[in-house]
């Protein structure tokens, strides 16, 4: 009350201009300041005719964002910081000093030292009291334990000047002056030293209509009762949500007021009432039982601030006149709002008046709207007359063109989307809504009913006939007759027939069921029955040539009287007698394939015979120079896979012809790999071959580039010199350049593969976690390789049956494979309670955190990660700059759990270090 009178006697010339320039202009008015905020809020609140005020501009002006939940209590003391500071400008003193003369007290720091006696006293000022409620029922309970002495002994002993030498001593608050309007905070919201983050406490706290504090104030004769004025509730039981409600007496008639944001209630028999805002369900099993209050007192476990204003004799006028200007924007902003009222009382008439006129015409048209037996009638589309009865708004004109076949009259297969009416309601409805076309007794199609009774008769008649062909074909051929048939056709003969009748309907595929069908056979399956839909019936069985085909494994026979019958729905369908000869030119192709096939065995065992370690993977070079030879000679690993491949599967893979180093060598001719990486990063790339070997290979193929590593061994002055040479030379400029490349392959990946294990005691745990999320493919199921027939059990065999092999990819002498068919894996092996996760190099350290509190059940901040000795705390830096690569594997140690994990949503959202009214309006004094 006093501070609105202030408020309005604040004075800013530029504000009272920029006000006229708005009324006159008809403009909304913008204030600059945050007391010409609170002036014309004051104002509005005062003379408004609105309902309730919105404080948006208010809240833009602080700087605040809605969408966050604050701390009532620290916005409170920083708002009236900011609003002292704002009005120590003003001439007028009562302006200038009205926070510190309204909510200012004063308390003093009493020191006395136990030896001497001396007294110590530092004096502060106070805009609040912080009341500690932990272990207490009573507000007054609060208030005795915050005057309370405190022994100093120990080594929290006091320095006492005059005795000038640390003494025992004692320490409490003294109240030495306290404000017309109290403000007491109660402290919920406290520090859990146990979860590292703040908790409420929902203790239920007794506090009074009246409140007298003189028993707490140092030598004073003045009466101090206060009467309670306000109070605040948090209605939540968590410290970083919930809601705040507050109740507020109004001193002139003593009638208490809730304000729930824009809703606004009076309390009934001018008392406190906190309602429903005391009916929330406990965080823990227990429940407290409310207290017994007394007449005048109130229990609440959700008041968070009570304000208290001192009693007066006689109750103030609060009736005082609004400053000119700001009456004139306000009876502005009345005007507006009465011209938005109208508006929205005539568009509520028209609605009205619309909905009753439908209401009429439904009335009137609803009982003509069945068709006699006799009667004329139409057809109108059900949807649109659903819609005609249920909506107010004037319906949409009538459209009978999708329910229309191809000859322009009425689909019978329609008719259950149209409703037959009267045709004196129909000459309404086109009459009022118009549309078309018109469809009449006579407009459904006789020539669609006609061929629909054909289909119909057809499809029974199919039915009946696929059972008996059924059975015909369970018959065994007598010898002299039958007929060739493609086991694809005689599998969908039926869906064939029934394309050809025109018809939709969808049958079971396949007339044959499959025992023992698995999710791959099934796709075998699919795939094949979309290779038949290309072909006519028993054109499966037809080669390129015209003829019957060779294959007997893709064909069967069967009686005379099955293929008349076939016939009958397919009389143009190929036709191959028992005794039809295959088509010579297939067979003849087959024979040269069988010589091929012979020539590529024999060529495959000599090659085997001539190269058996190198096939055997046996005996090879290895991380160290073996001592038998100065000499080795290099190859592509591509080329020895590719080989093994034809070795193990000469009929289904070709030959290798030729031997191609060039990838290995750089644009200016110089080798890109040293020995040292070689036998270890680089031996998915490249084989290392024996003198012996490369005599064999030059023989067997044509070879582009010979690339040769020599070793050198010096001798002197007792110091042994182990050279390494190539030919060609190593190209340093490209060398760096595959490396950045691979270096940037790696940390330029999306959707790849790295392993999480968590720790206890920097030992590894095989603990059973949350169920795994995003879990990718090397799963140790995933790993089992199927059985192989004898001989053909090496990992290169999957490469068969004209799977793809796999490519070389060059780019400016730099070389890469893709990774199938790779002779060995190099996959991490998932262990039990290892969790692997798909991440992306570009995600931050803190989605991956998320992505390990799903899996481990374990917060973001309880996770302490590590990856190779290196500790990961930078939760905005992507995984790529953090070095975590694919197939990583990463170390999580988690802290002490939160016990309430249903409550972790909540706890989520202070993962990161509070920042409050950080970059806020509050802070800009």
């Amino acid at each position: 009350m006093e501070l609105r009178r202030a408020l309005y006697l604040y004075e800013n010339p530029l504000s009272i201009v920029k006000a006229e320039e708005c009324i006159q202009e008809d403009k909304e008015y913008e204030p600059q300041t945050i007391c010409e905020h609170l002036q014309y809020l004051f104002a509005l609140l005062q003379n408004s005719n609105r309902r309730y005020i919105d404080p948006s501009g208010f809240i833009r002006a602080l700087g605040l964002d809605t969408g966050q939940q604050q701390d009532a209590q620290e916005f409170s003391k920083l708002f009236m910081t900011l609003l002292e500071d704002k009005l120590s400008s003003q001439k007028d003193p009562y302006v200038r000093d009205i926070i510190q003369n309204q909510f200012c007290g004063q308390y003093a720091y009493v020191t006395v030292c136990n030896r001497c006696g001396r007294e110590s006293k530092l004096v502060s000022k106070f805009y609040e009291l912080e009341l500690n409620i932990q272990g207490h029922k009573q507000l007054t309970d609060c208030i005795t334990e915050f005057l309370k002495e405190e022994k100093l002994e120990g080594d929290n002993r006091y320095f006492c000047e005059n005795c000038q030498s640390k003494q025992n001593a004692t320490r409490k608050i003294r109240l030495l002056k306290l404000p017309p309007t109290l403000n007491l905070q109660l402290m919920r919201f406290v520090f859990d030293r146990q979860t590292g983050h703040k908790k409420k406490l929902n203790t239920y706290i007794g506090f009074g209509e009246t409140l007298e504090m003189e028993p707490f104030l140092d030598q004073t004769d003045t009466k101090y009762v206060y009467e309670l004025s306000a109070v605040l509730i948090h209605r939540g039981v968590s410290a970083y949500s919930g809601h705040y409600i507050a109740h507020v007496k109004d001193p002139q008639n003593s009638e208490w007021y809730k304000f729930n944001d824009e809703e606004i209630e009076k309390m009934e028999g001018k008392k406190l009432q906190l309602g429903i805002e005391e009916d929330l369900a406990e965080p823990s099993k227990s429940t407290t039982r409310k207290p017994k209050c007394g007449k005048g007192i109130h229990c609440s476990r959700n008041a968070y601030m009570l304000v208290y204003r001192l009693k007066a004799e006689e109750v103030p006028e609060v009736d005082f006149e609004v400053p000119v200007f700001l009456q004139k924007l306000v009876e502005l902003d009345n005007c507006k709002f009465e011209e938005w009222c109208v508006e929205m009382s005539e568009m509520r008439k028209e609605s009205v008046d619309k909905g009753k006129a439908k209401h009429e015409e439904v009335k009137e048209l609803y009982q003509r709207l069945p068709a006699g037996a006799d009667n004329a009638y139409e057809f109108i589309p059900l949807d649109w007359l659903q819609k005609w009865l249920d909506e107010s708004t004037p319906s949409k004109p009538i459209d009978n063109s999708k329910y229309l076949c191809t000859h322009g009259k009425l689909h019978p297969d329609k008719i259950s989307s149209m409703k037959r009416i009267s045709e004196y309601a129909a000459e309404v409805f086109f009459q009022r809504y118009d549309g078309g076309p018109r469809l009449k007794a006579e407009s459904l199609c006789k020539d669609c009913v006609v061929e629909r009774c054909r289909v119909l008769r057809l499809k029974n008649q199919l039915n009946e006939d696929h059972k008996t062909i059924a059975n015909m074909v369970k018959v065994t051929v007598t010898s002299g007759e039958g007929f060739w048939i493609g086991k694809a056709s005689l599998r969908r003969w039926r869906q064939l027939a029934t394309e050809q009748l025109g018809q939709e309907d969808e049958f079971e595929q396949g007339d044959v069921k499959i025992n023992g069908s698995t999710p791959q056979k099934e796709e075998l399956l699919e795939e094949k029955r979309e290779e038949d839909t290309e072909t006519g019936f028993n054109e499966d069985i037809v080669c390129q040539h015209g003829c019957l085909c060779i294959s007997e494994s893709e064909r069967r026979l069967i009686s005379d009287a099955t293929w008349f019958k076939l016939k009958e729905y397919f009389p143009t369908a190929p036709e191959f007698r028992h005794n039809q000869e295959p088509c010579c030119q297939c067979q003849v192709l087959e024979r040269e394939g069988e010589r091929n096939d012979a020539l590529h065995k024999k060529m495959a065992n000599d090659q085997k015979l001539a190269l058996p370690n190198l096939f055997q993977d046996k005996n090879r070079p290895g991380s160290s120079w073996p001592q038998e030879t100065s000499e080795l000679y290099i190859v592509s690993q591509f080329f020895v896979e590719e080989w093994r491949k034809f070795i193990r599967r000469p009929t289904k893979c070709g030959p290798v012809q030729s031997l191609g180093n060039s990838h290995l060598i750089c644009p200016h001719g110089g080798l890109m790999f040293s020995f040292s990486t070689m036998t270890k990063e680089d031996s998915k790339l490249i084989a290392l071959l024996w003198p012996s070997e490369w005599d064999v290979i030059q023989k067997l193929f044509i070879v582009d580039h010979a690339i040769k590593i020599t070793r050198t061994v010096t001798s002197e002055d007792n110091n042994v010199a182990t050279l390494y040479t190539s030919e060609p030379e190593l190209c340093p400029e490209c060398r760096e350049g595959l490396l950045c490349q691979q270096e940037r392959d790696l940390r330029e990946y999306a959707q790849a593969t790295i392993y999480v294990h968590k720790v206890v005691d920097n030992k590894k745990v095989m603990k059973e976690a949350a169920p795994e999320l995003n879990v990718s493919s090397s799963d140790p199921e995933d790993e089992k390789e199927e059985p192989r027939p004898e001989g053909e059990n090496d990992p290169d065999f999957s490469q068969a049956n004209g799977a793809p092999k796999r490519q070389k990819v060059s780019i400016q002498g730099q070389v890469s494979y893709q990774k199938q068919g790779i002779r060995r894996s190099t996959r991490h092996r998932k262990v039990r309670g290892e969790k692997a996760l798909l991440v992306s190099a570009n995600q931050t350290l803190k989605d991956l955190k998320i992505q390990i509190m799903h899996a481990f059940s374990v917060a973001p901040f309880d996770q302490n990660l590590s990856i190779d000795g290196k500790v990961l705390n930078d939760d905005c830096a992507t995984l790529g700059s953090l070095g975590i690569v694919p197939e990583s594997v990463i170390l999580l140690k988690a802290d002490e759990p939160i016990a309430d994990y249903a409550a972790m949503d909540d706890v989520m959202q202070v993962c990161m270090p509070e920042e409050g009214f950080k970059g806020t309006g509050l802070l800009g004094h």
